[in-house]
């Protein structure tokens, strides 16, 4: 619902504080009752986010686990309920009434009358809400194939992006690829797998370093230069053998954020 642990656990913390304060023997159905107020609680935190122009993006960036190797399997435990960045994305895009609903109906098969009663509208109207929201859900493909498959795509890429091989980066871009960028003026979307090629023509890869990573479990690329100053990260979603999709951010604030691996 909200994309970020921290904020998951203070809507935890806040509906239990709820609970002592109603009274556990004064709740006809505690499953309904704990679903509405929570779900409350996540609507007001995402109408307060897009007020404050926020975005679960950043609140995944500050808790993005990065690693070189493969996650451990404690650390695969907690990756399992991740959302990726394309898709948290997408999430943001929607009205928080949208996210609210498609998330309890699809996800938790939650009634429509249920999830009216937590978005304060009708049933008709909560039914509508969660359908505009999966339409644009559904546009956005997720990551398919075993890790290692997704890991081999974008390492290939990556040496294709060395070699200046533009055959081959081709084969491994979705000719549909969308790509976010987030840097010091904003958030920007490039779509299409030529505007990739432009930026990596302009680049000099003699003047940088790029190590693999892995971003909350998805292969990813971390950019530095000669000295080891942090110039960008990408988190990149891989279905059937191709990019798809691509999140860098470039913005030093955000990137001071980040625990690296060996610090």
């Amino acid at each position: 619902m909200l994309g970020s642990h921290s904020d998951a656990e203070d809507a935890v913390q806040e509906t239990w504080l709820r609970w002592e304060r109603n009274g556990p023997e004064s709740i006809d159905n505690l499953g309904g009752w704990l679903t509405r107020v929570i779900g409350r609680i996540c609507l007001d935190a995402l109408r307060r986010r897009t007020t404050r122009g926020e975005s679960s993006l950043d609140a995944w960036l500050s808790e993005a686990i990065v690693d070189e190797d493969d996650p451990t399997p404690e650390q695969n435990a907690t990756l399992s309920d991740s959302l990726g960045p394309a898709m948290l994305i997408v999430l943001d895009s929607l009205r928080p009434e949208e996210r609210v609903a498609f998330v309890l109906h699809d996800m938790f098969s939650v009634p429509f009358a249920e999830i009216a009663a937590v978005i304060g509208s009708s049933e008709a109207a909560a039914k509508m809400a969660a359908s505009r929201a999966r339409r644009k859900v559904k546009d956005t493909p997720p990551p398919s194939g075993e890790l290692s498959q997704r890991r081999a795509v974008v390492d290939a890429f990556l040496t294709a992006a060395r070699l200046g091989d533009f055959d081959a980066l081709l084969h491994f871009l979705d000719p549909g690829l969308t790509w976010h960028r987030s840097n010091a003026r904003g958030h920007m979307v490039r779509m299409g797998a030529n505007e990739v090629l432009a930026a990596i023509r302009r680049g000099d890869p003699d003047r940088i370093e790029v190590r693999k990573v892995n971003v909350n479990g998805e292969p990813g690329l971390l950019v530095l230069t000669a000295s080891g100053h942090r110039l960008g990260l990408m988190a990149c979603t891989v279905a059937d053998g191709r990019l798809v999709g691509i999140v860098s951010i470039t913005s030093r604030k955000l990137l001071e954020r980040l625990r690296l691996p060996g610090q």
